[in-house]
């Protein structure tokens, strides 16, 4: 239950690898990367995950990112909106930096997770996402600041797809913070 919830909470930001994936290691991450750069609103282009069965574009409860926040301590906090019938609430999840560049992890609800930042020029990022509980589910997702997708950036995503095995999912993009309660 606590690893549906952790992939609901990161279902927007997602990224995914397959069982042909075996260690993290095999995940690049970006040369030079800069946390800050990377502050501010994405939109979720593409996103596929390991595990086909965590993804159903039925559910009418959506969970999408909003932004990427960061910390003087180089803490990141993926700022995300659950909205559905009745309700809508904000989620911050907070990820530390490990001692790689780019590689960062935390926990959620008895998951650890791990997030590389694979490739990024600032306005587009590829994303990945590791969970582990009693088993290893991931996601991968390419985010741009623009509702644009960048034929570059999606061809880029697109291989990694294609090497990892994953299964491709709905997106959701929502524009903002919940409405105040009545």
């Amino acid at each position: 239950m606590a690893l549906e919830i952790a992939l609901l909470l990161l279902l927007a930001l997602g990224l995914g690898l397959a069982g042909a994936q075996k260690a993290l290691e095999e995940v690049p991450v970006q040369q030079g990367f800069d946390a800050h750069k990377v502050e501010g609103r994405w939109l979720t282009l593409q996103l596929a995950a390991s595990r086909a069965e965590l993804v159903s574009p039925s559910d009418p409860l959506r969970l999408a990112l909003h932004s990427i926040q960061t910390s003087d301590s180089g803490d990141v906090d993926f700022i995300l909106f659950w909205k559905g019938e009745g309700v809508c609430q904000e989620e911050s999840i907070t990820v530390h930096p490990t001692q790689l560049q780019g590689q960062y992890q935390g926990s959620f609800e008895g998951s650890s997770m791990h997030v590389h930042f694979v490739s990024t020029d600032y306005s587009n990022l590829i994303l990945y996402v590791r969970f582990e509980d009693d088993e290893v589910t991931s996601l991968w997702v390419l985010l741009a600041r623009r509702m644009l997708e960048d034929p570059t950036w999606l061809g880029r995503y697109l291989e990694y797809v294609e090497k990892f095995h994953l299964h491709r999912a709905p997106i959701f993009n929502i524009d903002g913070p919940c409405a105040p309660p009545r």
